[in-house]
Parts: structure tokens; C-alpha cells; sequence
């Protein structure tokens, strides 16, 4: 059942606070640096390491390869909390692409530093859409599935209306399942916390990123940034209606209306796929043969239209001319793509981060019984060619990872 959720108020109102305790002895997955300084912490390995509490450098010789538990008296009090306990699973991506691949497996390391640290046991059942992803509505049945099948928790991104879905976790939650939304778009309806700490919303947490200011802005400005304030942009965007599109969307224009100089002066819809992509961005390089920039919403697409320019024989981006391509996502297979400069960029919204946070949150609250946020946020960031080496590290370790269930 959802705990109550401790208010703090200020001039603003009522707003959720969040403990920061467990997360310095235990969040240390994903690329989150231990910045506390554990004194003679606990591995999994059943060896004792010391530490500078000046520096917080370990001395452990075989610390890169262990796993932190925190002092020992501390994943001892942990593990009795645990008490053997087994938890049942959902995972519900809207699609199953590579991205969600990449956040479920995430997810799947930090589940299996949690299960080496303290024993907490996991059943994980993955459903996503097969057909229609767009419209959410196989994703109301899968949802429906795992209420009737006494899961503990479910892990959602649906692209179903938002009522809709609000009220099968609202039905969810009285049943004694919780539901924990990722990638979400909560933010369309700004939802606020000012008199209600749930927001209005009948889930746990919403652990994602702001796709008008975290990945359509950013990307508005990446462009402006390197054509210097002037150029033409065309644009491969989601199946008409998606609230992911309508955000970006909004996000993207907000920064480009900044630049006078910097106009959109078409689009077309990619379908979120990269084939569609290809032939959405073979159609506007037709119709606007002199333009400096396509704007993919989504990576897949943006690689379509990479594609699409070297099929044309046009010049991709060499930081003073050519075609900038730039998308979202942050996926593995992209970053070969940036560094041979085939595609210009790309804003990373997180995979590894966002799996990480999601079984963070998810075990605080149902093994803890913390109040957690209604919101938690992962933060984003664009990648060219100055820094694709390290993303494509973080990404590649994390898919490396020893987490699989």
C-alpha cells in the first residue's frame, strides 16, 4: 500500500520531502559517484575496506570490482528489513526497442546489487506492446494482467490517455499493487504539489525527465550553437498526437524562436522508427533542398535521416558545413553514428540513470517504507563528437552489466 507521504511546508505550500540517508549507503549504482566516505564498509565479497575520510578514496585493492553495502552495521539492519522478501515485478515499456532494452538493463544491475547486498529477491515479468504502441491501448490490458496477478509493484511508460491509466492505478493501488511511471509526460497536464503531495496522481513516483526543457530545448540550442543564429531546420517528429511529440515539440520551437535567424520550414512524421524516418527525411530534403539542420524527436529517426542524406550524396556536418542531424534518446547503436560523424548528435535522456533510479525508488519505498517524490528527475545532455567517448562507455558498462532476471 502507498505510505503517507510527509509534508513540509513552506511559502509555497505543501511540497514532498525526500530522505537523503539510505541513497548515500546504498544508491551507488549507474554512474552516481560515492561522494560520502564509507569507513570500513562492507562488500559483498565478505572484505572489509577502509577509507580517507578526507578523500573518500578507497584503499581496498579490489574495490573496482566490488559492490557497496554500506557499513557492515548498516547492511546488517538492511538485510533483517529485507527479511528474505520477494519482489513481483512489472515492466511495461510502451515498445520493445532498444532504449527500454537499455533502462530494463539498467534496472537488472541494480536489482542485482540490491539482491548481493541485502538478499531482496526478484520476479520480473516484462510486457510491451506488440502492434499499436502509439495508442497505449494493449498497455491497458498488460496493466490490468498484472493487478489480477497480485504483482507488488508495476513500472509503466504508456503512451494510453492519461485518465485513463490514472485510473487503473488508482484501482491498481486498492488492490495493494503500486505503480511506478518512467519516461513519463506527466508534465502536459503540470501537475502540481502545491496543495496535494500526490499531485493528483494515483501513482508512487514518476521517475523520468522534462522533454520540453531536458530534450527539445536542448536540442533547439545545440542547433542554434552551431549554425551561430542562422539556418533553416526541417523536422521528423512522432505519430501525430503523441504526448512525447507535443512536448519536445513544445521545448524545440521555444528555442529556436529565441534565434531570428533560425526558422523550421518544414516537417514531417517519422512514426518513431527509423525506416519511416529515412523516408520522411528523403521527402523534405526534396522538397527543401537547401536546408542546414533536420531535427529528429527521437534517435531512430534521426538516424533515417542521416541515412537519408548520405543515400543523397549531401554532406554531413564537419562543424562549418554540411547537414547537422541531431535526435533523441542516447542509444549504444547511435554512438558509433556520432563518431563517424554520420549523425551530429544526439540528446541523451538517460537510459542508464533512469533503470537505476527507478529500482532505487522502487526499494526504498516497498522494502523501506520511505516517502519517495513524486517526481524524481535524471538529468540529460547532448552528445557530439566532443564527448561521445565517455556516454558511449557509461552505456556500454551498464549493458555489460551482471544484472539479468
Amino acid at each position: 500500500m502507498k505510505s503517507s507521504r510527509k509534508i513540509n511546508h513552506d511559502d509555497n505550500g505543501p511540497t514532498v520531502r525526500r530522505s537523503h540517508s539510505v541513497r548515500s549507503s546504498f544508491a551507488l549504482g549507474g554512474s552516481l559517484l560515492l561522494i560520502a566516505a564509507l569507513v570500513g564498509c562492507s562488500t559483498v565479497d565478505g572484505s572489509t575496506e577502509t577509507s580517507d575520510a578526507t578523500t573518500g578514496t578507497s584503499n581496498n585493492e579490489n574495490s573496482s570490482s566490488a559492490i557497496y553495502c554500506g557499513t557492515a552495521d548498516e547492511q546488517a539492519a538492511i538485510t533483517a528489513q529485507v527479511d528474505g522478501r520477494t519482489l513481483k515485478v512489472g515492466f511495461t515499456p510502451p515498445i520493445l526497442s532498444e532504449f527500454y532494452t537499455q533502462v530494463e538493463k539498467a534496472a537488472h544491475n541494480r536489482m542485482f546489487e540490491l539482491e548481493e547486498c541485502y538478499g531482496v529477491k526478484w520476479e520480473w515479468s516484462r510486457q510491451g506492446a506488440l502492434n499499436d504502441a502509439h495508442s497505449g491501448v494493449e498497455a491497458v490490458g498488460i496493466v490490468e494482467g498484472y493487478i489480477a496477478n497480485g504483482f507488488d509493484a508495476v513500472f509503466v511508460c504508456s503512451a494510453a490517455p492519461h485518465d485513463t491509466m490514472q485510473e487503473i492505478y488508482k484501482a491498481g493501488s486498492e488492490a495493494g499493487v503500486n505503480f511506478y511511471q518512467f519516461n513519463s509526460t506527466e508534465e502536459l497536464d503540470n501537475p502540481s504539489q502545491a496543495n496535494d503531495p500526490t499531485a493528483g496522481l494515483s501513482t508512487i513516483s514518476n521517475i523520468a525527465y522534462d522533454d520540453r526543457w531536458q530534450s527539445g530545448y536542448i536540442a533547439g540550442q545545440y542547433l542554434a550553437s552551431e549554425l551561430k543564429g542562422e539556418g533553416e531546420i526541417v523536422q521528423i517528429l512522432g505519430p501525430s498526437g503523441s504526448d512525447w511529440t507535443k512536448l519536445r515539440q513544445q521545448g524545440f520551437e521555444a528555442a529556436i524562436a529565441s534565434f531570428p535567424g533560425m526558422k523550421i520550414v518544414g516537417s514531417a512524421d517519422g512514426g518513431y522508427v527509423r525506416d519511416k524516418g529515412l523516408i520522411a527525411a528523403q521527402d523534405l530534403l526534396t522538397k527543401f533542398p537547401g536546408i542546414d539542420a533536420i531535427y529528429g524527436e527521437n534517435e531512430d529517426m534521426a538516424l533515417g535521416a542521416s541515412q537519408a542524406i548520405t543515400l543523397g550524396g549531401l554532406k554531413h556536418w564537419d562543424g562549418t558545413e554540411g547537414i547537422i542531424t541531431i535526435g533523441a534518446d542516447g542509444l549504444l547503436s547511435g554512438m558509433g553514428s556520432i563518431r563517424e560523424a554520420q549523425l551530429t548528435a544526439t540528446v541523451d535522456v538517460n537510459s542508464v540513470d533512469m533503470g537505476t533510479e527507478m529500482i532505487n525508488t522502487l526499494f526504498e519505498h516497498e522494502i523501506l517504507g520511505m516517502t519517495v517524490p513524486q517526481f524524481v528527475s535524471v538529468p540529460t545532455i547532448v552528445i557530439d563528437k566532443t564527448n561521445v567517448d565517455w556516454a558511449e562507455a557509461k552505456i556500454a558498462a551498464s549493458q555489460a552489466g551482471p544484472g539479468k532476471y
